[in-house]
């Protein structure tokens, strides 16, 4: 879906209404996505200026607003970040983001004091109605997306994230942090690796493994059992020796974590009465190839009485890299009045 442009958001519009030009930001543990977004209500939003930071190489969320705000050469006040953690009065609580963030303090220190944190993957699913059709790889089933909601969005990014879409109405999306509930087994060489991860921490949430930081958790386990030394020290080179396929324990390690992440989308599926299920997240495209290869699907599918309601349910990886910034403007959009 092209909605980033290579120049900046124009300043006015033939579309009628009245535009608002604000900056939108998508934020996780690892990198934090910056646009300059033009929004007008009932319209998709438009963006621009589209620049990827690393997180670790600031020393803030402000810093980066502010950089990014500098080199658009406009004064700017408004600005929406969708950020993974739960915002819990002026402080985000959030375990993989390199620094801590107060809601106003970052206002202040930005520039920018018209600015709202909203959850990431609420921006994400906020997103879904705009994806186009080749943005979308299917997964398990067959269906029209415009008629298939709620709408589950799940991805494995530095953490798991997750929220339900709805089709329509005042809040057309709940917020999940899922990746924070207790991660289950569905196999023995599951409650084999849940057992060691036990011992580490007394609660293994769902993310201790199904995220980027969790591979890094998953393949020592599995080399253990495999009476092997580990060999790779980022998830990175894992991914990367597991794509190859030189490695056996590197692509076992992709090969376990995929169905796992299939059992968990179809517990949450049913938990929510899903009629349909996206995996975004950055960790989705990097392991398609293991995603695509029926593992995922068939411990989706592994459901008991309901597998054949689930063959329903149809399963999509989404490839569009924008989602959580495009969200976020269209998050804006739906809260700023047509005219004024």
């Amino acid at each position: 879906m092209n909605v980033a442009a290579a120049s900046p958001v124009p300043s006015d519009s033939a579309r009628g209404g009245v535009p608002r030009s604000l900056v939108v930001a998508d934020v996780g543990g690892t990198f934090a996505r910056l646009a300059l977004a033009e929004t007008m209500p009932g319209q998709a939003p438009r963006l621009g200026s589209y620049r990827t930071y690393a997180c670790a190489d600031h020393p803030s969320l402000a810093a980066i607003l502010a950089d990014f705000t500098a080199s658009l050469g406009q004064p700017m006040v408004s600005a929406v970040v969708a950020i993974a953690g739960l915002l819990d009065g002026d402080t985000l609580i959030n375990a993989n983001l390199p620094w801590t963030v107060s809601l106003s303090a970052t206002r202040r220190q930005s520039g920018l004091p018209d600015l709202q944190l909203i959850n990431d993957f609420e921006a994400v699913a906020l997103a879904i109605p705009y994806l186009q059709a080749d943005t979308l790889v299917p997964l398990n089933g067959d269906a029209d997306p415009a008629k298939t909601f709620p709408a589950l969005v799940l991805g494995p990014g530095t953490g798991l994230g997750a929220a339900l879409r709805f089709a329509d109405g005042e809040r057309p999306v709940l917020a999940s942090e899922i990746g924070h509930a207790a991660l289950g087994a569905g196999n023995a060489l599951e409650l084999h690796v849940l057992g060691q991860l036990l011992q580490r921490w007394p609660h293994v949430d769902n993310e201790r493994v199904l995220s980027g930081s969790g591979l890094m958790n998953l393949y020592p386990c599995l080399c253990e059992l495999r009476g092997a030394t580990p060999q790779w020290t980022s998830t990175e080179a894992l991914i990367a020796a597991a794509r190859q396929g030189d490695d056996a324990l590197a692509v076992e390690t992709l090969q376990v974590f995929c169905a796992w992440l299939g059992s968990l989308a179809g517990d949450a599926a049913i938990a929510v009465g899903a009629r349909s299920v996206y995996l975004a997240g950055g960790i989705s495209t990097h392991v398609q190839d293991f995603l695509a290869d029926g593992r995922f699907r068939e411990r989706f599918l592994n459901k008991g009485v309901l597998t054949d309601v689930l063959r329903q349910v149809p399963v999509w990886r989404v490839e569009h890299g924008q989602l959580g910034v495009l969200g976020a403007a269209a998050w804006h959009a739906a809260r700023t009045p047509a005219h004024g």
